[in-house]
């Protein structure tokens, strides 16, 4: 009987604390960790149980009636030793004061405990979301930069075309304009060369021709008095006549000229003209030029 009168106990407890209003926590089931909406199909779908009347044992009546009712019970079952109280109805006694207390003095601390826990959770549950809405929206920023991709790479394979004509056309007429620099980069080395010979030359008669003069006066006694009147009446400011000194070396031209039309030896005219064909192809290898000289100095295309 005492069993019995326990069972309603727990039974009114939890009626009681279903009319106080249970904790978050109490029912898990009615919590949603889902920071999005729900969807309208889902919310029409979801119907709420039926509340029952309540009170006791769901038929309306106050709680309290439970009392009476329930040692009226208890005597005769307890006189008839239908239920005996032993050890098991004190831990049942113990047990259900332990439970009252805790509901009664920590039933606030565990439920803000579990409250917390779930916002927690809700707060993680939305930053995941923030970020992954926010990579979305990068992903789509992207795609929608990238949506005229293919117009700008017709507008470059455009541009590349139009730049390979280009090249085409300068390629033609690069290798004019090279050969024509090649051509005078050559012109002026000969033209160095020939003012250089020229130059040595000119250098090498007028020591033969200064060292021819000065030993004909030398032994020559006529000449010298010759040379040394022709001075003095120059210093005095009178006609002295002709330079003999002019006169000695226009003579030794005269003579270098006509030995040089009646030799028949041009063996050093070939030497210079070899020197100046091995100096116009060197030049031509060494710099990639386009032509190059036989042995005669004809040019002819690499």
């Amino acid at each position: 009987m005492l069993r019995h009168a326990a069972s309603s106990a727990v039974k009114r407890a939890a009626l009681r604390s279903s009319s106080r209003g249970a904790p978050l926590c109490a029912a898990p089931g009615n919590m949603s960790f889902h920071a999005s909406a729900k969807r309208e199909e889902d919310t029409a779908a979801t119907t709420l149980p039926e509340e029952g009347k309540g009170g006791l044992f769901g038929t309306g009546l106050n709680e309290w009636f439970a009392l009476p009712i329930g040692v009226a019970a208890a005597v005769p079952m307890i006189k008839l030793e239908w239920y005996v109280i032993n050890e098991e109805t004190q831990l049942l006694a113990v047990f259900l004061a332990f439970c009252v207390t805790v509901y009664t003095q920590g039933g606030d601390a565990i439920h803000k405990a579990l409250s917390q826990k779930a916002e927690e959770l809700l707060k993680e549950h939305n930053e995941a979301e923030d970020n992954v809405i926010a990579a979305l929206e990068q992903k789509l920023e992207f795609l929608q930069t990238g949506k005229n991709m293919v117009n700008d790479f017709n507008a470059i394979n455009e541009m590349r075309a139009e730049t390979y004509k280009k090249l085409n056309a300068a390629g033609a007429i690069k290798p004019q304009h090279d050969f024509k620099a090649q051509v005078e980069k050559m012109l002026n080395m000969i033209a160095a060369e020939e003012a250089s010979v020229t130059e040595k030359t000119k250098m090498s008669l007028m020591s033969e021709a200064t060292a021819s003069v000065t030993e004909k006066f030398s032994s020559d006694k006529a000449l010298k008095k010759a040379a040394l009147d022709s001075a003095i009446a120059s210093i005095k400011g009178g006609k002295s006549g002709a330079d003999p000194v002019q006169a000695a070396f226009v003579q030794f031209f005269k003579d270098k000229s006509a030995e040089a039309k009646a030799s028949k030896d041009d063996s050093q005219e070939k030497a210079q003209r070899e020197a100046m064909i091995a100096k116009m192809n060197s030049l031509a290898k060494n710099e990639g030029f386009f032509f190059e000289f036989d042995a005669q100095g004809k040019p002819s295309m690499v």
